[in-house]
């Protein structure tokens, strides 16, 4: 874990030594990574659009054949969501418990308005899971006690990834808790300073069994190093696009905007 920190931070360096990044490189980035995000956080969840299929219905408005109405709407949720929530990463305001809500609403606006930024009033279960989750009459208070440890979090990696767990083990949502917290998370590492990561369809049993050893066995530490590790990956993924171009040219320039 130590030595996961220490490159984290070194690349964390390199980023922040390439800022202001130009404002054409970061639209690029920005694209390919919404599209990501929406992809896996959608697939992880048994979505079933290709990433090819979910680029298309995002940017065409192309429906896909054989796939269902809710796929499709999941896709423009999810994607619409992101981009609000990289507004508010670029702004001052604490994030807390009404932005979560919010989040949620966004992510299910269309395929699921029925639960749409709406605390569950039932039980909720995770098929062949051993987590469990509080009593749904305790939602509103540990949200609102959720929300004010969120607001005092530092946007730092660890507490992201311990605001994505937090959230999940209080699973205050009928159905998109995934969903909302793992884009909570990524709103928390852009205000840091560091890119949004994906969690990819293939760790998706590393990722669940992390989650659930946290909740089951109060141990967070494997969820802590699977997280690290995909930050590091993206960083070092993220660095190598700056740099990349036809001549080998980095394509950093002087623009203003941020990650």
């Amino acid at each position: 874990m130590n030595r996961l920190v220490t490159s984290i931070r070194a690349k964390k360096a390199e980023l922040d030594r390439l800022r202001p990044l130009s404002a054409d490189a970061l639209a690029r980035l920005q694209k390919y990574y919404d599209v990501e995000l929406t992809y896996t956080s959608n697939a992880i969840e048994g979505n079933t659009l290709t990433h090819r299929e979910t680029a298309e219905v995002i940017e065409h408005g192309i429906t896909v054949g054989g796939k269902s109405l809710r796929d499709h709407l999941e896709a423009v949720d999810h994607y619409q969501a992101v981009q609000w929530m990289r507004e508010v990463a670029a702004q001052a305001t604490p994030v807390g418990e009404a932005v979560v809500v919010e989040l949620h609403r966004r992510i299910a606006a269309r395929s699921q308005p029925e639960i749409a930024g709406i605390c569950s009033r039932l039980p909720r279960r995770i098929a062949g899971s051993a987590a469990t989750f509080p009593n749904p009459l305790k939602i509103p208070s540990l949200m609102e006690a959720f929300g004010t440890w969120l607001e005092a979090a530092p946007p730092q990696p660890a507490m992201a990834f311990e605001a994505h767990y937090r959230l999940t083990a209080i699973h205050p949502f009928a159905d998109g808790n995934g969903r909302t917290s793992r884009l909570l998370m990524n709103l928390l590492l852009l205000r840091g300073g560091y890119p949004p990561l994906a969690v990819r369809l293939e760790d998706r049993k590393i990722y669940l069994d992390a989650l659930e050893r946290a909740s089951v066995a109060d141990d967070l530490a494997p969820f802590q190093a699977f997280m690290h590790e995909r930050l590091d990956v993206t960083l070092a993924e993220y660095l190598g696009a700056l740099w990349e171009g036809p001549t080998g040219d980095q394509r950093v320039g002087t623009g203003r905007s941020p990650l």
